[in-house]
């Protein structure tokens, strides 16, 4: 039988009447009367989760695939979608009289000598015939398929009873139904997801989860991958013969490589949250051995797929042209489009950013990556493409002419056809034609791009324009057409690249694993890339001096700690970061505020000088660059915004906009962004901020008065942020990212900032000796005195 733990309170004794009293007092003593209070089941029922990692993780997927009764449908759909595969291909290839179909012979009435039209059941063989007819590969296929149906079915049945599980969490704990569902943000279900922790103590290892505990959970597999790709640790790029350095990361290969490290019974993990053992041995010759057994599970693992490789390459070619045979003729540019390939999927991600988070990033990012590319138009390909389309063309025009004219025209043999196919040609070759208001302007796009994706090379910066840039990014926003070629092959050439590539970086995969792994409490073993820990991780080119003691082996490559730092920052401002963070990110808030003062105290700034390269976009006019970061502050429109947005008119009118959906509702810039962008509108540098505001230069706004989101609690009902705000913090996001990688730039080439006072003396200077600041002139004011204010010592803090 169950026990439960009780809790009992002992009554006092109430003298409600006077008579009786006594004869109650001895048949009910007071040392014996007491209330049982029993448990809340709902309560008891999500206390002490055993694997937080799958129940987040599955809380978040109900969210994204909006409930359970759309979860539910579509797995039954894609259940039937593979008997549908099947049944249609095997149908397809024996049960269709082709010769009959085709008309190859005559089928001629006895009783008259004209031709018979052909119908759909003359081209059908009866049905026992077409079961008579299977070969001993289809037999084989069919059984295959059907045991692989089998368990589809009882996964399918197993997810259901966990949906519903997690249905009853959101309706219960959550108090979230499923109308409200589709109107919720993930950051109202994960706000409500931490107060129910404080109530029902789904992790009893810990009282309080943070934002970065359940990105943890949800996301612990998917950052050690990240790490690892940005580490170099996984060996994804080749050198192919005629083509030179290819990057090669199909989704079955990635499957193979998660199976092998994360999920499968060999993983190297033993409950999904804690690191096996012998990945923590201090001894190397231990390592060694598991390296030599990992290595051996890549070369068995290639086996076990090359045996395979015909079976996973029929079903590649059947569902590839059940999926894109219809859209492809619907749409014949689609395989002249783009898509950003998985490894630039991997490469581009931060640590800790969800999967709706990254898709909406790099939806941002599609149109500028598209246009940057389709300005390196080949002109031989452009010219042959051009006289391709004009022949096809005439043909397809003469063709359709003649049909409308009489439609008899269709039933001539292959005339239809001979259209379908000129039509393709057509639309096809508009691929390789430029279009001709298409301006050529790498650089401007490359940085509009990477305000989005947040990463680039080094090496790329300034040579956009080259063709080397050009085939790097490529590799990153792939055309689909190459896209499926690999899916399609990938059967094949996966084993060949665990047998020959994988195995031996067995080693290399194990000491990264007992290198970069932390135990964190309540949340278990995660990569230490993951924490974004400045002083340990941090990279010496994009953070201040003294800031990281990190190695080279140790630090993180193209800013990827500092970016994934800011952009959790940014994307859950009440989290709490620790000392290391919180200094990093104050110390880049200074910074914003510095070069924007420096920059609105020089109206020549866009004819040169040290901050030109704050804003590259302004010697063409374009809005899209980095320009939008100073244009906030000095009045103009941030072309990152909407065009409705009036940037001036909160700092006049006080008022604070309470957003809620669309950005084109808003009506000023957010008060209570806790962006370090955001904050300079407010910052004693800006120059729109009120003078009687303005701070001692000795006491930087970020010290004396912190971020707010450093101090918010987290409790629905004491929320500051509304999601309105939230959703424009994406725009704080895209200006951090280029702001930091200029001034990675100029901390490379040595370039040492002003200090701000004497830029704001040298400025009230300037302008009260030219001839427009003299009071006669009607000019300014004389000048005041300037008073010299104390500088502080920097005392940064040490990490504990």
């Amino acid at each position: 039988m169950a026990h439960y733990e009780t809790q009992y309170t002992q009554l006092s004794v109430y003298d409600d009447d006077e008579t009786g009293e006594e004869e109650e007092e001895e048949n009910f003593p007071d040392d014996r009367l007491m209330i049982h209070v029993v448990p809340d089941e709902n309560k008891a029922r999500w206390n002490h989760i055993e694997n937080l990692d799958e129940f987040f993780t599955r809380v978040y997927q109900y969210h994204q695939r909006q409930g359970f009764l759309c979860m539910v449908l579509e797995d039954l759909l894609q259940l039937l979608q593979f008997v549908f595969v099947v049944v249609f291909s095997t149908f397809l290839i024996e049960c269709v009289n082709y010769d009959v179909l085709f008309d190859n012979y005559y089928n001629l009435d006895r009783n008259k000598s004209e031709h018979r039209k052909v119908t759909i059941d003359d081209a059908i063989r009866p049905h026992d015939q077409c079961i008579q007819s299977f070969s001993f590969t289809v037999v084989v296929c069919l059984i295959v398929a059907g045991a692989f149906w089998v368990f589809r079915v009882v996964k399918v049945i197993y997810n259901i009873f966990l949906y519903y599980e997690i249905r009853s969490f959101y309706m219960y704990a959550l108090k979230i139904s499923a109308v409200d569902l589709p109107n919720l943000t993930w950051h109202e279900v994960q706000t409500r997801l931490l107060d129910v922790q404080k109530d029902q103590q789904m992790c009893i290892h810990k009282p309080d989860l943070t934002q970065l505990d359940i990105y943890h959970r949800i996301l612990r597999f998917k950052n050690y991958t990240v790490a690892m790709v940005n580490k170099s640790v996984l060996p994804l790029k080749l050198q192919v013969p005629c083509v030179g350095e290819y990057v090669f990361l199909s989704t079955g290969l990635k499957y193979n490589l998660d199976f092998i490290l994360f999920y499968g019974p060999w993983s190297a993990f033993e409950n999904k949250w804690h690191l096996r053992g012998e990945y923590k041995e201090k001894s190397f010759d231990k390592r060694r051995q598991l390296a030599d057994k990992l290595s051996q599970r890549f070369l068995w693992l290639g086996i076990v797929n090359l045996a395979l490789f015909p079976l996973i390459f029929l079903w590649q070619i059947l569902y590839s042209f059940f999926r894109y045979a219809e859209l492809v003729k619907r749409q014949p540019a689609f395989l002249g489009s783009r898509r950003w390939s998985n490894y630039g999927r991997q490469y581009l991600r931060h640590f800790n950013e969800l999967d709706h988070e990254f898709n909406a990033r790099l939806n941002r990012g599609y149109k500028a990556a598209d246009m940057y590319l389709s300005i390196f138009m080949s002109p031989l390909m452009a010219i042959l493409a051009k006289n391709v389309a004009f022949f096809a063309g005439s043909i397809l025009a003469v063709l359709v002419v003649l049909t409308v004219i009489d439609e008899d025209v269709l039933n001539v043999e292959h005339v239809l056809t001979i259209m379908t196919i000129a039509g393709v040609v057509v639309t096809s070759c508009k691929v390789f034609i430029p279009d001709e208001h298409t301006v050529y302007c790498p650089e401007v796009l490359m940085r509009n791009v990477l305000s989005q994706i947040h990463y680039m090379p080094d090496h790329w910066a300034g040579n956009a324009h080259t063709s080397k840039v050009r085939g790097e990014f490529s590799l990153l926003f792939q055309f689909k057409a190459i896209y499926l070629l690999e899916e399609l092959f990938s059967p094949l050439i996966t084993p060949l690249l665990l047998i020959f590539q994988f195995r031996y970086k067995a080693g290399d995969i194990v000491e990264f694993f007992h290198n970069f792994t932390v135990d964190v409490v309540g949340v278990g073993d995660v990569c230490s890339f993951a924490q974004m820990d400045i002083r340990k991780h941090g990279n010496p080119q994009w953070v201040s001096e003294n800031e990281t003691e990190a190695s080279q082996d140790e630090q993180g490559e193209c800013g990827k700690i500092e970016m994934s730092l800011m952009h959790f920052h940014l994307t859950n401002p009440e989290w709490k970061p620790p000392e290391n963070c919180s200094l990093f990110l104050n110390n880049f808030k200074e910074q914003v505020q510095r070069d924007v003062g420096a920059s609105s105290m020089q109206p020549d700034i866009a004819g040169g000088g040290p901050y030109q390269s704050m804003v590259p976009s302004w010697a063409t006019g374009g809005g899209l660059g980095y320009a939008s970061l100073i244009s906030s502050v000095t009045g103009g429109t941030s072309a990152m915004l909407s065009p409705s947005v009036n940037i001036s008119a909160p700092f006049t009118s006080g008022n604070v906009p309470k957003l809620r959906g669309a950005v084109s509702h808003s009506v000023g810039p957010l008060m209570g962004s806790t962006g370090p962008v955001s904050s300079i509108y407010l910052s004693p540098s800006s120059s729109l901020a009120p003078r009687q505001s303005l701070q001692p230069m000795g006491q930087p706004q970020s010290l004396t008065n912190p971020p707010t989101s450093l101090q918010q609690p987290t409790s629905m009902s004491q929320r500051q942020y509304d999601e309105g705000q939230i959703e424009l913090m994406s725009t704080d996001m895209s200006l951090s990212a280029l702001f930091m990688h200029d001034l990675r730039t100029r901390r490379a080439r040595g370039f040492m900032y002003e200090n701000l006072d004497d830029i704001r003396a040298r400025s009230l200077w300037q302008r009260h000796e030219t001839p427009q600041a003299t009071p006669s002139s009607g000019g300014t004011t004389p000048m005041p005195n300037i008073e010299e204010q104390p500088q502080e010592e920097d005392n940064p803090k040490e990490e504990n």
